[in-house]
């Protein structure tokens, strides 16, 4: 009986450490789980490299020669990398300004269909700084592969996305990650002020890379590859190609952008900027400046009123403010809803010509995209920290 009886345990043991998933409810939803799982990162592997595979043939590499800086190298030039992307079959090519700034001349690689590199002089066609956007023309003799401009707002912070560039000079490198913030207004490259907030990236971004598409799973451009911090590890940023998409008609057409300026500075509603203006409702941007003789003095707006809104739209953020101007361009005319103490107020005001603007000499952050080198000397990008900005529609 006992004999029997250990028998029957031992069997019951090896039924159940050998029992197929189905055999239990517990085991089968783990299994399930796994298997599941093991698939999406095959699909998502696989999203990844066909985008990859596709994209490629759009990317280019940017090569510039500048005069060099240096005092008694009169006559040598230093060389200069980027990236760039193929925005229409006719040739023209979306890059970072700061790519481009100052080249002497501009040659573009392109990836031929039978896989080798093909070398064009490049025209610049037009470039803003505050957008850091430059617009490239190539004449090759065939049409050239595109690639689709999306938008922004169609990936959220843990999205995938993937930078192709040409990092260090390594043509058509790929890395991947994910949307680590959206919004970020607090890192200023090179010192200077923009027209825009960042997309934060934790997909490897390095000198070479600036001015290369950030893609979405879909293969679409969602942020162009713009800065990293040099201090941090998987910290890149990149502009929404939103941006870039408002200003491109501009650089087509004048070969630089019409702004609209409204003659104000404005700050965030902070809890000291309450405070210091007493003010009641905390919501919309303060004004802190109004320029002598500008169009929004000339439209009645004084210090320490509030704007809470632009036409239909909210207005939350100061750097939103001085986009949402900017992107109305010259001559247009904009409703302002304001509130001064407790008085609700409307003013219309025609905006103008940006006046010229003097641009802060020392970086915050680097432009990695812009591996300037001298021509047979390797090089690196700058360096530095984040820093705030203020906004001056």
């Amino acid at each position: 009986m006992m004999a029997g009886q250990r028998w029957w345990t031992g069997l019951t043991l090896a039924v159940l450490l050998s029992a197929p998933a189905w055999a239990s409810p517990s085991a089968q939803a783990g299994r399930l789980w796994v298997e599941a799982r093991q698939r999406s990162v095959r699909e998502q592997r696989s999203a990844l490299s066909e985008v990859a595979r596709a994209a490629m043939p759009a990317v280019v590499s940017i090569t510039t020669r500048q005069p060099n800086p240096t005092p008694g190298a009169e006559g040598e030039t230093q060389k200069g990398i980027g990236s760039g992307l193929i925005i229409h079959p006719d040739g023209f090519i979306l890059t970072s300004a700061h790519v481009v700034e100052g080249a002497q001349d501009i040659s573009i690689s392109v990836l031929s269909p039978a896989g080798y590199a093909e070398e064009y002089p490049a025209q610049l066609v037009g470039e803003d700084t505050r957008t850091d956007s430059a617009l490239l023309r190539i004449h090759a003799p065939r049409k050239l592969p595109v690639l689709k401009l999306s938008s922004a707002s169609r990936v959220e912070v843990g999205d995938w996305v993937m930078v192709i560039g040409n990092p260090f000079g390594l043509t058509h490198s790929v890395t991947a990650g994910v949307v680590s913030a959206k919004g970020r207004t607090d890192v200023t490259p090179n010192g200077r002020d923009g027209d825009f907030d960042y997309m934060q990236v934790d997909a490897s971004i390095n000198p070479g890379n600036s001015g290369g598409p950030v893609l979405d799973l879909n293969g679409e451009v969602v942020a162009i590859a713009n800065a990293v911090n040099v201090a941090g590890q998987g910290i890149g940023f990149a502009i929404p190609v939103d941006i870039a998409k408002a200003v491109l008609p501009h650089l087509q057409k004048y070969g630089r952008v019409r702004r609209g300026w409204m003659g104000v500075s404005v700050q965030d509603c902070t809890p000291d900027v309450v405070e210091a203006y007493g003010l009641g409702h905390p919501r919309g941007v303060v004004v802190s400046e109004v320029a002598d003789g500008g169009p929004a003095a000339r439209a009645g707006l004084q210090v320490g009123d509030v704007i809470e809104g632009l036409d239909t739209l909210h207005v939350e953020r100061a750097h939103n403010l001085r986009w949402q101007v900017a992107a109305r361009g010259v001559g247009g005319r904009v409703m302002l809803h304001v509130r001064r103490g407790v008085q609700p107020l409307k003013m219309r005001v025609r905006l103008e010509e940006q006046p010229g603007e003097t641009v802060p000499a020392t970086a915050v952050l680097s432009a990695p995209s812009k591996h300037v080198q001298p021509a047979e000397n390797e090089g690196t990008g700058g360096s530095g920290q984040a820093g705030k900005k203020a906004g001056s529609p």
